[in-house]
């Protein structure tokens, strides 16, 4: 694992439950505002998929955008959450 994937987990594990940052939100946070796609392809390795909730990292216009898992799993824990998408 890529320093740069720590940094993405870690930035992403701090997301409170019920909230949700977008790609480029995670990019700047960790001080490279355009590695934004990075940061979706670093979610989309992530090996702590309970622990660092990727579903809660969403597209800039407010999409979804893409999940492991599926789209509609990405869904259903936003929804969870009371996040409506």
């Amino acid at each position: 694992m890529s320093q740069f994937e720590k940094r993405v987990y870690e930035a992403v594990s701090r997301i409170p439950r019920g909230e949700v940052r977008s790609y480029k939100q995670i990019a700047r946070e960790i001080g490279l505002p355009r590695a934004y796609r990075a940061v979706g392809n670093a979610l989309n390795k992530n090996p702590y998929i309970g622990q660092v909730p990727c579903h809660r990292v969403i597209r800039s216009n407010g999409t979804i955008g893409g999940f492991k898992k599926g789209a509609q799993l990405k869904i259903r824990l936003l929804k969870k959450e009371g996040i409506s998408v």
